[in-house]
């Protein structure tokens, strides 16, 4: 569930094996118990109504997405949940926010370090990254969902700006064409909803950190941090995960 990975991971579930399909929904299940701490109803916690959402996408069952929100609001016994945040330095200066929610923060920050030091990378001290991004909605849409007329060039993005989006960058993940949105942060909700009104489907919608400026680096250094996106996105702890490498 990393950043520009929302879709991939999309993909990976609807072929995913039943253990891996049941370690993406342990990890969206956490999403809506730690939101569900702010309040049990969708229609008055927006962070609960975008986490069931994206659950929804993911296919989760009705009845896991209950006891989630259960779990949360305290009618039934869950884990103590908390969320983490790690910043990481990787290679050519390309900075890395990992987030993520754990039971154990110790050990989770733990196997953090160990999957960055196995890919030549190491942790940074807080702020030491985060100041190279801002915080954003990022709403990804696969460009296939734009069911009205497409002959005009760029009639989504044209869409997108008119209902709020902030920016906007096109990228390519197995061979389809996405369009990544950003917004203020406190718009998500309502871009959201407007693109959705307008009959998009939405790939994912939440909360991120997107950066300041792209770096480019080296096809060895690409290919040492896709492995280490691939290790984080494997680990039970980590949530997103983002970066200022350039596509």
């Amino acid at each position: 569930m990393s950043g520009h990975s929302h879709a991939k991971t999309v993909k990976r579930v609807k072929d995913a094996n039943d253990a891996a399909r049941g370690k993406i929904f342990s990890k969206l299940s956490r999403v809506i118990t730690l939101a569900a701490r702010e309040g049990g109803s969708p229609e008055f916690n927006a962070k609960l109504k975008s986490a069931i959402d994206e659950a929804k996408k993911f296919n989760m069952p009705k009845d896991t997405i209950e006891r989630a929100v259960k779990k949360g609001t305290g009618e039934l016994e869950g884990e103590a949940l908390e969320a983490i945040s790690v910043e990481i330095l990787g290679p050519a200066g390309v900075g890395i926010i990992v987030e993520g929610i754990t039971d154990n923060k110790n050990r989770s920050m733990g196997e953090i370090k160990q999957i960055a030091q196995k890919r030549n990378c190491k942790i940074a001290s807080e702020g030491a990254v985060k100041w190279q991004f801002n915080q954003a909605g990022i709403i990804t849409i696969n460009q296939k969902s734009d069911i009205r007329n497409q002959k005009e060039s760029g009639n989504l993005e044209l869409l997108a700006i008119e209902v709020g989006a902030i920016d906007m960058e096109k990228y390519q993940e197995d061979g389809e064409d996405f369009l990544e949105i950003t917004t203020k942060p406190e718009e998500l909700a309502m871009v959201k909803t407007a693109l959705e009104e307008k009959g998009l489907v939405l790939e994912s919608a939440n909360l991120g950190w997107v950066a300041k400026e792209k770096i480019t680096v080296s096809q060895n250094d690409k290919d040492l941090l896709e492995k280490l996106f691939e290790d984080l996105d494997e680990n039970d702890s980590v949530q997103s995960v983002y970066s200022n490498l350039k596509n």
